[in-house]
């Protein structure tokens, strides 16, 4: 597995008082440790660490990360690929040229692209599959978001240089929501 950077105690403490330290503010803590943490993930000791200092009990802080989709307490790829699984994109939706298009295939794709499954984060901890609810991009579907982009109008060429962007590490080069 390839190197990422280490969150340290410190860097976690200046996330929280950025929001002043204020419990009201815990999924926003939440969001900006995890996205500092390399990983997508926010660590136990993170965890416990905002349950100490923003004095809201762990059990709470837990509640949070597991209820919420969008959180992670376990490490997963610098980029997150979540694949739409609305019922436009899982059911047959508009792909580009008018050909009907299924979830399945787009999922399929993305598997052959990364190498890996649904679920599964590659070796090198660059790319991590998930299935996603809707994104609200259903005039552009198939649909996957990356990090906080959304990419439409996808086809197997434009997973294929979706994945080769992450694996690169120049997804900010990829054009979201392209028509």
């Amino acid at each position: 597995m390839s190197k990422t950077k280490e969150l340290s105690e410190n860097a976690v403490l200046e996330i929280m008082a950025r929001y002043d330290n204020d419990p009201q503010q815990l999924i926003a803590v939440l969001l900006d440790i995890q996205a500092a943490s390399g990983r997508n993930y926010v660590d136990k000791q993170w965890a416990q660490l905002v349950s100490e200092r923003l004095d809201v009990p762990l059990t709470k802080v837990y509640d949070v990360l597991t209820f919420y989709a969008m959180f992670s307490t376990e490490p997963r790829g610098a980029c997150l690929i979540e694949i739409c699984e609305s019922a436009p994109c899982r059911f047959g939706c508009g792909a580009p040229n008018g050909a009907i298009l299924r979830a399945q295939e787009l999922v399929h794709w993305f598997e052959s692209a990364a190498g890996i499954k649904i679920g599964e984060t590659s070796a090198d901890g660059k790319i991590t599959l998930a299935r996603t609810s809707c994104v609200g991009a259903c005039d552009i579907g198939p649909v996957a978001k990356i990090g906080d982009e959304v990419f439409g109008n996808l086809d197997e060429e434009k997973v294929k240089e979706l994945v080769k962007s992450c694996l690169q590490g120049n997804l900010k080069e990829a054009a979201p929501c392209q028509n």
